[in-house]
């Protein structure tokens, strides 16, 4: 097993480099999936549906070439993100379009305590790309564990059918001197949420 780096804040995930080693389509499903769970002042998660009724392509994942550690008694891996597999409940518009467009690769991997569906472990991930010959493998290089003060933090940057290209434009200010602490205050500020790329000059 390789060991996952752990990501906790928007400037760690800045500093893996967002659209490289972090690819776009992952951080889209991540914006989803934190808004789709319960994070309680302890950190603790939990699930707002249920993953063996297939919801949001959800289904066991076994961790057969070993990327992840070993599960201890009573949990269970999950997969989420297939868009191509059926459920109750689909992938909303712009991560199913931007999966589709990539392949469909990326998934988030979550660690639950069965049968109350408590998370403990959220990864990001993708499979390897098909000139790789490596079936359905997940790329390790693209893998890192997802802390609930990242799902946190990811949560507060609003989406709506508005404002889709809203984390296209947090890929495009990466490289810009806003620090966690003004990141948050951005649910305050009087620039437009809709015109993200305006947002960033006025928290410098």
């Amino acid at each position: 097993m390789m060991t996952v780096r752990k990501l906790n804040s928007i400037t760690h995930l800045r500093s893996v480099g967002f659209g490289q080693s972090v690819p776009e389509q992952s951080l889209w499903l991540l914006h989803w999936f934190a808004n789709e769970i319960d994070i309680d002042i302890n950190g603790d998660i939990s699930l707002i549906f249920n993953t063996n009724s297939g919801d949001y392509g959800s289904h066991h994942y076994r961790n057969d070439e070993q990327l992840l550690e070993p599960l201890p008694w009573g949990y269970q891996y999950y997969s989420l993100g297939n868009i191509h597999r059926e459920g109750s409940l689909r992938l909303p518009h712009h991560v199913f379009q931007l999966e589709h467009e990539d392949g469909n690769r990326a998934r988030i991997i979550i660690r639950v305590r069965e049968p109350n569906q408590r998370i403990d472990r959220v990864y990001i991930t993708q499979h390897y790309g098909t000139s790789e010959h490596r079936g359905t493998d997940y790329d390790p290089q693209y893998t890192y564990e997802i802390t609930a003060d990242l799902l946190r933090a990811i949560s507060k940057f609003s989406m709506d059918s508005n404002d889709i290209n809203l984390l296209m434009s947090l890929r495009d200010h990466f490289r810009s001197s806003a620090d966690d602490s003004q990141l948050s205050e951005m649910r305050n500020t009087s620039c437009s949420i809709v015109h993200f790329e305006m947002v960033f000059p006025c928290l410098n």
